[in-house]
């Protein structure tokens, strides 16, 4: 298994990805205020369709299915690349709890020490009724837990944090690309299966139904390593798969269990075309790879581990311009943004980017 030669180490277009995937969920989230904006008819398969800002934002959810793809695909090709070296799993949980621990630890001590603001109550009483255990081992999508909202996206860090748990052991211990290729069969087939079947002990964040995308992206990063295919191959796979993923989802698997894993399609072959034509001179190109996009792709994990708390500290902004109605609900998406963007900018360069430059010790 040997990363291909035209493919760099860097791939600039990603990180617009990164940033269109927040952006996706920060308008999710914000999509009750987007109500009332103006839509355009839209005639598809003879039926009439109703488009605009609200009707998108309502599918801003697909961002975090984005998101464990580029993750399965990054960081498995990574461990592909390191897994003969020496202190493979040392570096690898090193390097893991950098980028992740910092920023999640400073939510969670912000959050219960303001908890009078985010969980209501006492400090003590927050800190002593919450569950610490669930937080440390990230298994707090697993239970129905009462989190507090400010808390709540991170439910998709705890299924990463989980799948690699057993994903990394897995790269370095089954040698065989046909091995590794079974061992995400499961992961691939189960989650619509339960997403189809509804067993009642399954929370809606449950590990086992949102494993498909990022099972997908780790898939991908094998095909890499391991076919031998020129650049124009890979980018005529991309473009196939992004359009029967998105056209599957618009269609036959709208609504139904296979929704998600055909919008993990759809993104993957997005993502697939642009590595394949990486660095090309193409206005989506040059979007993705600097200003406003490429920005947010910087800031990505703070944003998306912040902008709820941001939310719950900004509602008196919410109840100030509640009364003037669809002008007003525009303002407070567009404070929330700012506010949002503000504070992972923030994290970003006096706090996260400092605690990484410790990776090159790992």
């Amino acid at each position: 298994m040997q990363r291909p030669d035209w493919l760099p180490n860097y791939l600039p277009e990603l990180d617009g990805v990164r940033g269109l995937a927040i952006l996706g969920v920060v308008l999710y989230h914000c999509h009750p205020r987007l109500q009332g904006l103006p839509n355009w008819p839209v005639k598809i398969y003879g039926e009439w369709f109703n488009f605009g800002v609200y009707q998108g934002s309502l599918w801003g959810w697909s961002g975090v299915v984005l998101f464990f793809f580029l993750s399965g695909f990054l960081i498995t090709a990574n461990l592909i690349t390191t897994r003969e070296q020496p202190k493979y799993f040392h570096n690898f949980h090193a390097r893991r709890a950098l980028r992740i621990w910092p920023l999640y630890l400073l939510l969670l001590g912000f959050v219960y020490l303001h908890a009078d603001w985010f969980v209501g109550g006492s400090t003590w009483n927050a800190v002593r009724h919450a569950p610490w255990l669930a937080y440390l081992f990230c298994v707090q999508n697993l239970f129905p837990l009462n989190l507090p909202p400010a808390i709540g996206p991170t439910w998709a860090l705890a299924i990463e944090e989980q799948y690699y748990f057993v994903w990394a052991p897995a790269v370095r211990w089954l040698k065989r690309p046909w091995m590794l290729a079974l061992a995400l069969v499961p992961a691939l087939v189960i989650p619509p299966w339960l997403r189809s079947s509804h067993p009642h002990w399954l929370t809606p964040t449950h590990t086992l139904i949102h494993l498909d995308g990022i099972a997908l992206g780790s898939l991908l990063a094998i095909g890499f390593y391991t076919l031998k295919l020129s650049r124009q191959i890979w980018l005529k796979i991309g473009l196939a798969a992004f359009a029967i993923g998105f056209v599957a989802a618009m269609t036959v698997a709208g609504g139904t269990a296979l929704l998600d894993s055909a919008l993990a399609l759809g993104f993957g072959g997005a993502v697939l075309s642009l590595i394949a034509s990486t660095g090309a001179r193409s206005p989506i190109h040059a979007a993705l790879r600097r200003g406003p996009l490429a920005f947010y792709g910087r800031i990505s994990y703070g944003v998306y581990m912040a902008h709820i708390a941001v939310f719950i500290y900004f509602g008196w902004v919410d109840l100030a311009l509640d009364r003037y109605g669809v002008a007003g609900s525009v303002a407070i998406v567009a404070i929330r943004l700012a506010a949002s963007t503000a504070v992972a900018a923030a994290l970003w360069y006096g706090f996260e980017s400092q605690v990484l430059k410790l990776k090159k010790y790992f």
